[in-house]
């Protein structure tokens, strides 16, 4: 979208390669902004206000000035093709890649039927599979790997049973007996919503662990008994320290693969937005879309670690933890913590919303052992 965005590639061969037609709503992105994103046509439905919900504090927050969007799969996909079939530069082709490979001039991918090469790859595929983890080996080497899983249903009901102007973003309020455990909803009308049950723990669970957790809160919290499952999609994002390459030779990596999932949230779209606008400006302006790592990007990096460490080492309960930082801060300050857009100064205060005594020698921990 980018680069069609951008005259300077109109003469540019570009080749996109997917082992899917993309015909399927087969995942759903949420995040935040304050302004009209590149994809603003394809949101689906936005939040001024979310509820946070725990045990010990439960709050509705107005998220001015950001507002909480959600993007359905498909309508991004239909989004992108229609733009890319008025481009005759674009080939759009579906097929599976075996391997991509660089050297210092030329890059190339090996298709089961085709061998294609060009001036540059953008590469979102992690290759490398193993029995442990669905990432490849390269994260079996982290300090420390939790999985992000979710499962949801996108429910229709027959009464209205919702407030569409306001989401719940977090609500600890379920067992956190495999750990960090929480759920969305996301009401897109006063009669349909999506709930989503996520997990940080390091082992996924049974489909039927999921889908009875779902039900028991429908049923008991939300009190809805009338309803039916329109759609249900399931996922799993990693959540670990491991520094991903930003680029090897002429390959550019993105997404999971480039290192663009904040590692104590799973949250990856806008940080893969912020990605690809970098390479595209660093290709106009410098002629090449190499990027080193910022100062702000290690020591976010630092800051996801400690509490990797945290939680992996079950120094706290993430239900806990997110509860101080909710309870003791405004949401624009956490917003911008989490978006990795925070001064130190809020940095600082989030930082205050924690137990000292376990922060602190796990963030001493991480910082020595960064060096």
């Amino acid at each position: 979208m980018r680069m069609m965005r951008e005259p300077f590639f109109t003469d540019k061969k570009i080749l996109v390669i997917d082992q899917s037609e993309k015909k399927l709503n087969d995942r759903t992105w949420c995040f935040w902004e304050k302004e009209a994103g590149l994809f603003e046509p394809t949101v689906h439905h936005q939040w001024k206000k979310i509820n946070f919900f725990s045990d010990e504090f439960s709050s509705t927050l107005d998220l001015s000035p950001y507002q909480y969007k959600m993007i359905q799969g498909i309508d991004f996909y239909s989004y992108v093709k229609t733009e890319a079939s008025k481009h005759p530069n674009i080939e759009w082709r579906t097929e599976k890649i075996k391997t991509i490979y660089s050297n210092n001039e030329k890059a190339t991918v090996e298709t089961e039927t085709s061998i294609f090469t060009s001036e540059y790859v953008f590469n979102s595929i992690l290759f490398k599979e193993i029995s442990s983890s669905p990432f490849g080996a390269g994260v079996r080497k982290a300090k420390y790997l939790l999985l992000q899983h979710f499962k949801g249903f996108a429910i229709q009901t027959k009464e209205p049973c919702f407030d569409e102007s306001t989401a719940t973003f977090m609500d600890f309020r379920i067992s956190q007996q495999h750990g960090t455990a929480f759920m969305y909803v996301l009401p897109t009308s006063s009669t349909s919503a999506l709930i989503e049950y996520t997990l940080f723990t390091e082992k996924l669970l049974e489909n039927e662990a999921y889908e009875t957790v779902l039900h028991e809160y429908i049923s008991s919290r939300l009190s809805v008994s009338d309803y039916e499952i329109v759609h249900e999609e399931f996922g799993v994002i990693p959540m670990t320290n491991k520094s991903f390459p930003l680029q090897e030779g002429r390959i550019m990596y993105m997404g999971v693969a480039g290192g663009q999932v904040k590692a104590s949230s799973g949250y990856a779209f806008q940080f893969i937005q912020k990605r690809t606008e970098q390479i595209i400006q660093s290709i106009i302006a410098k002629g090449h879309p190499f990027i080193k790592r910022s100062f702000t990007d290690r020591k976010f990096k630092l800051y996801d670690s400690v509490l990797l460490n945290v939680l992996s080492k079950n120094k706290m309960k993430g239900d806990k933890i997110f509860t101080r930082i909710f309870q003791n801060n405004p949401p624009e300050r956490i917003l911008q913590f989490l978006d990795n857009e925070s001064s130190l100064y809020d940095d600082f205060k989030i930082m205050q919303s924690v137990p000292s005594d376990i922060f602190l020698p796990a963030a001493f921990y991480e910082l020595i052992r960064s060096i």
